[in-house]
């Protein structure tokens, strides 16, 4: 046993890495600066949010190559916000970690498909719920419901039209009302629930795991409560048929999920289907532009919408401006042949071309709507009043801030997958400085009491588990500072828990080698020829130990998301750190120490209980002679 070369290789380590922090890539700044690791949002403040990438029909991953697509398009929204060091990153194969350093910002619309389609508003009805509930009377009495008449829903208020809709060539200027009022209860005679079931549920082409979804929320609703919504052919009218009301009542109790894999005419027709349940569908509910789809303007008008003829890839460009009246809005640019479809879709609405827009759909000058689709939600939905042959405008509710997060997400495009915001953590600077506080003095008390309970039950050999504890301190500082430099690897108070945790399991292996020690002490052996002996009946437990840390770590970096996987890192890295420290300073300082004389000494070694003084001597005389 050479112990000079372990500790030269050690010393050699700890020269190449501290190297590697002071003028490695990236190292810049004076003397602290450089000896700065990167913190986490947790320990300066600032907003984490972590997506989850869903696909809303058969729920399986995206590809390597989308999910990357998708990170670089989120990172360009982030990045447009003008905030600085921001990072975004995937983990494993479903998950993007978006981490704003310093900045507190909802992040929510970051994530969002932005898949932008412009569709005819075909039929419009109310999507408030109101219909689904209408005053009972005790006895039929005639009104102005009891038979059809075409004043109620022919015609929209004035109110309906987007105003300065037909000043332009653009369907801008205060189209974010735009809805015609809903349509009298009995502007279309609804058939009975014994009515023959349409085609509807099944004439348009789904996906298998659609289909199998759709049969489990037919088994929930029930049977009679299913034929009753396949055989409406237009919004059912409950005040005509009262009885109907009972029958349709169990579609207001699906959730939004559920309801999103209805076709699209049951959607519509069924009253207690309200915009409450639409507008929270899974993102991509309505992303297939060659069906028709329903959504809602304002949470209050449900729309039936014809196909998708020009999609948000026709966009050239879009950005925030303010129109005549200082609204904000959002101008689009189409590009090559999305112009020509632009053009031919609001001819199509100008026209009415083939009746498609009923009454209800029509605006104030009984002209089709073309609904700014985005997502699932209907942003706007103008009268058209020519045919538009230049630009287009979104408008809306917005202000500075949201004109131009919409603007961003139509500029860098749709992102090739959907994504659900499973964790937002906002943190602010104060918070993350007591966070770092905090953990700074969680991991000093347990190293201070390692140390002291080290130096109390193994008096001269705690000195070897508080220079161990030292060094791998050491170690894993600059690991810490190298890492986060070349791989962007921050710390965060998770992190930290697992540098604390990661001081037991050092622990464990000292006691394990001290106590095997002992064992060869108590056989007889004198203490200097114990240490090689213990050291190799120790080894492989603290290899096995520190392994099935290791795997532990490994498994739950992998399985893991956000603070988790931070603890997982540190953990494995310290325990690592450790065995480096075990191999290249326990060993060899244990041996250097074994042939010192204050080794020998029961008082000072810790080996007391074990190694009575007349045996300490007879040792000392016995090593005497073997080294003459």
């Amino acid at each position: 046993m050479r112990p000079g070369r372990q500790l030269a290789v050690l010393g050699l380590i700890f020269v190449v890495l501290y190297l590697l922090v002071f003028f490695s890539g990236g190292a810049s700044g004076g003397f602290k600066d450089r000896l700065e690791p990167r913190l986490g949002l947790d320990l300066v403040g600032g907003t984490r949010m972590t997506l989850e990438a869903t696909n809303s029909l058969d729920g399986r991953p995206p590809t390597a190559e989308n999910l990357e697509e998708a990170r670089q398009i989120i990172e360009n929204r982030v990045n447009a916000y003008g905030v600085a060091e921001a990072e975004v990153v995937t983990e494993g194969n479903r998950n993007i970690v978006i981490s704003l350093p310093g900045e507190n910002r909802d992040l929510t619309d970051v994530g969002s498909a932005a898949e932008l389609r412009f569709r005819k508003v075909l039929k419009a009805a109310d999507g408030s719920g109101a219909a689904a509930a209408p005053a009972p009377t005790p006895t039929p009495a005639p009104s102005g419901s009891a038979s059809p008449k075409p004043s109620g829903s022919a015609k929209p208020s004035g109110s309906a039209s987007p105003s300065g809709a037909k000043a332009t060539a653009s369907p801008s200027a205060g189209g974010q009302g735009g809805g015609a009022p809903a349509p009298s209860a009995s502007a279309t005679p609804s058939p009975s629930a014994s009515a023959a079931p349409s085609s509807s549920a099944s004439a348009e082409p789904v996906p298998a795991g659609v289909e199998e979804q759709r049969k489990a929320v037919e088994q929930k609703v029930g049977a009679a409560a299913w034929q009753a919504a396949s055989g409406l052919q237009a919004p059912a009218d409950l005040t005509a048929d009262p009885s109907l009301a009972d029958k349709l009542k169990p579609f207001g109790a699906l959730s939004p999920r559920e309801v999103a894999v209805l076709p699209a005419e049951m959607q519509f027709n069924v009253p207690m289907i309200t915009c409450a349940q639409l507008d929270q569908r899974p993102p991509a509910s309505i992303k297939d532009e060659k069906q028709k789809a329903v959504a809602c303007e304002d949470g209050v008008q449900k729309y039936l919408l014809d196909v998708a003829k020009v999609l948000g890839t026709d966009v050239g460009d879009a950005n925030a401006v303010l129109d005549q009246t200082s609204s904000w809005v959002v101008s689009l640019d189409f590009k090559g042949a999305g112009q020509e479809k632009w053009t031919n879709l609001t001819r199509e609405a100008f026209n009415n071309e083939g009746q498609a827009c009923d009454q209800t759909a029509l605006g104030q000058d009984g002209k089709c709507r073309v609904a700014v689709v985005l997502d699932n939600k209907v942003v706007s939905s103008p009268e058209i009043q020519g045919v538009l042959t230049g630009d287009s405008q979104i408008t809306g509710s917005f202000d500075n801030k949201t004109a131009n997060a919409l603007a961003g997400q139509l500029r860098y495009g749709a992102l090739p997958v959907t994504f659900e915001a499973q964790e937002q953590q906002n943190v602010t600077a104060t918070l993350g400085a007591s966070h770092l506080r905090a953990g700074l003095l969680a991991a000093g008390i347990g190293m201070l009491l390692v140390i002291i309970y080290s130096f109390f039950y193994y008096r001269l050999l705690g000195s070897v588990i508080f220079l161990s504890l030292v060094l791998s301190g050491l170690l894993v500082f600059g690991a810490l500072v190298f890492l986060g430099r070349q791989i962007g690897f921050t710390l965060t108070l998770a992190g930290i828990a697992g540098m604390i945790v990661s001081l037991g399991v050092a622990a464990d292996s000292f006691v394990i080698y001290f106590e095997r020690l002992k064992d060869e002490i108590r056989e007889g052996r004198s203490p200097r020829s114990a240490v090689p002996r213990a050291w190799i009946r120790a080894r492989r437990t603290i290899i096995s130990a520190n392994a099935i840390t290791i795997m532990s770590a490994v498994v739950l970096y992998i399985v893991s998301v956000g603070a988790v996987k931070g603890f997982a890192f540190a953990l494995g890295l310290a325990t690592v750190l450790d065995l480096v420290v075990v191999f290249l300073f326990r060993h060899p300082i244990m041996t250097m120490f074994a042939r010192t004389r204050a080794f020998l000494s029961p008082r000072v070694s810790g080996l007391g209980r074990i190694l009575p003084p007349a045996r300490s001597e007879q040792a000392t005389r016995t090593s005497r002679v073997k080294e003459a």
